[in-house]
C-alpha cells in the first residue's frame, strides 16, 4: 500500500496547488507586512533620510497605482504609496485624518507620540499603528532626538484634512485640565 507522501508527493511542496502570491498587498495584514519588510531593509531607505529644522521632511519611496482590472476574479487590487518621514525634536503633523485612505505607521528610528481624542501613545522604534479612513490623530516628536517613520497609505494618499478647530479645542482642554489640577 502506498503512503500519502508517495501518492500526493511532498505536502510542503504544493506551490502548484496554491493560488499565486499577489505582486502587491491586498489586505491590512499584507500592508503591515510590507511596512515591516521595508523597515528591515535599512539599506533601501537609510541613505535617503534628511532632517530639516524648518519643515517636516518626507520622501515617497514607492507609488503603485490601482490596477485597471482585477488580477484575479473577485480581487480588487488596491493602489498604495509608501512614504519616509523624518522628525526633528518638536516637529508634529498637526491634527489630521487621511481622507479615504487607510494606513500603517511604522517608527523606524527614535520615538514619536501619537495623540488622539482617546489619549496619547508613545511609539518607540519598531512600533506600528494601523488606521482606517477618517481616523483623526496627530503625530509629534516629543523626544530630544530625531525620529524616522515609514507610512503606507492604501489607496494612495489623496487628501489630508487638517482639524485645526479640534486641535485648538483639544489644546485648550489640556490647559484647562492642568489649571484645574494645580488649584
Amino acid at each position: 500500500m502506498n503512503s500519502d507522501i508517495q501518492i500526493a508527493g511532498d505536502l510542503l511542496d504544493v506551490a502548484h496547488l496554491l493560488p499565486p502570491a499577489p505582486a502587491h498587498p491586498t489586505t491590512v495584514a499584507g500592508f503591515a507586512g510590507l511596512a515591516r519588510e521595508i523597515a528591515a531593509d535599512r539599506a533601501s531607505w537609510e541613505h535617503l533620510v534628511q532632517y530639516d529644522a524648518t519643515s517636516r521632511w518626507y520622501h515617497r519611496l514607492r507609488s503603485v497605482p490601482p490596477a485597471l482590472s482585477p488580477a484575479r476574479p473577485g480581487e480588487t487590487p488596491i493602489g498604495y504609496e509608501v512614504w519616509l518621514l523624518s522628525w526633528v525634536p518638536g516637529q508634529g503633523s498637526g491634527l489630521h485624518d487621511h481622507g479615504p485612505s487607510s494606513g500603517v505607521l511604522t517608527v523606524l528610528e527614535g520615538e514619536l507620540t501619537e495623540r488622539t481624542e482617546r489619549g496619547h501613545r508613545s511609539l518607540a522604534a519598531g512600533a506600528q499603528r494601523v488606521f482606517a479612513p477618517g481616523y483623526v490623530h496627530e503625530v509629534v516628536n516629543d523626544a530630544l532626538a530625531p525620529a524616522v517613520s515609514l507610512h503606507v497609505y492604501f489607496p494612495g494618499l489623496t487628501e489630508m484634512p487638517m482639524h485645526a478647530a479640534r486641535c485648538a479645542a483639544s489644546a485648550a482642554g489640556a490647559v484647562a485640565a492642568v489649571e484645574t489640577a494645580s488649584r
